[in-house]
């Protein structure tokens, strides 16, 4: 995984379940992903260029076209191509500015969740991060839904240390999709940070509705009783074992007109705060199975998490 724009005219190196994985473009714009490895001599291709539409391996220059197969071996002018010269390539589809990878051969066990928002000219969007983690990614994305945590991690940003009580919130799970909507208290907007829709009052509440795509994708629409809303989607991307990188974009249909380095900094500062807290639990990866840590009822979303990743076995 990684934003479109990362991905221009050179290629991008990146790991996906501890697989080495570069992502490229031909000239059509079209994003490819295969393989980040040269049969030659192990090279990273990610360290080569792009030309006539093949990733050359900075190497010995051997090119591989979007098929994986080497198609030009410079030190062997008048010999046949071996059928060995070629790379895995893995599936790849963009869309919400972020490239997708699927490492198997099989079509993905989900499709990417529907976010109209995110495609619609009366919505600004913008892409922040990514967040890099020490930690698996169902720690980063189970942080994303906790509740219990804002007043104390983003005291006057996200949540009110005076109203620190989680209110109720059931969890309906439809496929591999949890479905839950709370209303709950929330800081107003600082002066450094004006960016939520909430009304001038001392004591403003966000209605939060979610959809967490299991295993590491949510989408997160808030609302504040009028017409200006917000959307959050954001991704875990797991790299290999206990890292991650977080993508989070963001779409609202008010304040079209500010930058958006206001939004990227704001989550610099919320992931930055999270981050040190989240690389601090042990283990690493969220425990599936609820007798390894405490519950209560506020813990509502993580209790149905961790029942859905062990029932359908992604955890």
């Amino acid at each position: 995984m990684a934003y479109g724009h990362e991905v221009t005219d050179r290629p991008v190196a990146t790991t996906l379940l501890g697989e080495a994985v570069v992502v490229w473009r031909t000239a059509n714009g079209c994003a490819h992903a295969m393989r980040d490895l040269c049969i030659h001599r192990g090279t990273a291709l990610s360290l080569g260029w792009v030309a006539d539409d093949c990733l050359v391996c900075p190497y010995h220059a051997w090119r591989y076209d979007a098929t994986g197969a080497c198609v030009r071996i410079p030190q062997s002018a008048h010999t046949s191509i071996p059928a060995k010269a070629r790379t895995p390539v893995y599936q790849c589809q963009e869309r919400y500015g972020l490239i997708w990878v699927c490492l198997t051969d099989e079509a993905p066990a989900y499709a990417l969740p529907e976010i109209p928002e995110l495609e619609s000219t009366d919505w600004k969007v913008v892409h922040t991060g990514p967040f890099d983690w020490q930690s698996d990614a169902s720690r980063q994305v189970e942080n994303f839904t906790d509740f219990g945590h804002f007043p104390w991690v983003h005291p006057g940003l996200l949540g009110d240390p005076d109203r620190p009580i989680v209110p109720d919130h059931a969890v309906d799970i439809r496929d591999h999709v949890l479905h839950y909507t709370i209303v709950r208290p929330e800081a107003p907007n600082s002066d450094d940070f004006p960016v939520f829709a909430n009304a001038v009052t001392e004591r403003p509440d966000r209605r939060s509705r979610y959809e967490l795509h299991l295993p590491y994708t949510i989408v997160l629409r808030l609302g504040w009783g009028g017409t200006k809303g917000m959307v959050y989607f954001f991704a875990s991307h797991p790299q290999k074992a206990n890292r991650c990188r977080g993508y989070c974009v963001i779409g609202r249909n008010y304040d079209c007109d500010d930058p958006d380095s206001t939004l990227q900094a704001f989550e610099r500062v919320i992931f930055g705060q999270d981050q040190r807290i989240v690389e601090s639990q042990r283990p690493e990866q969220v425990p599936f199975d609820l007798a390894d840590e405490l519950h209560l009822r506020f813990d509502a979303v993580a209790v149905a998490y961790r029942r859905a990743m062990r029932t359908q076995q992604l955890g």
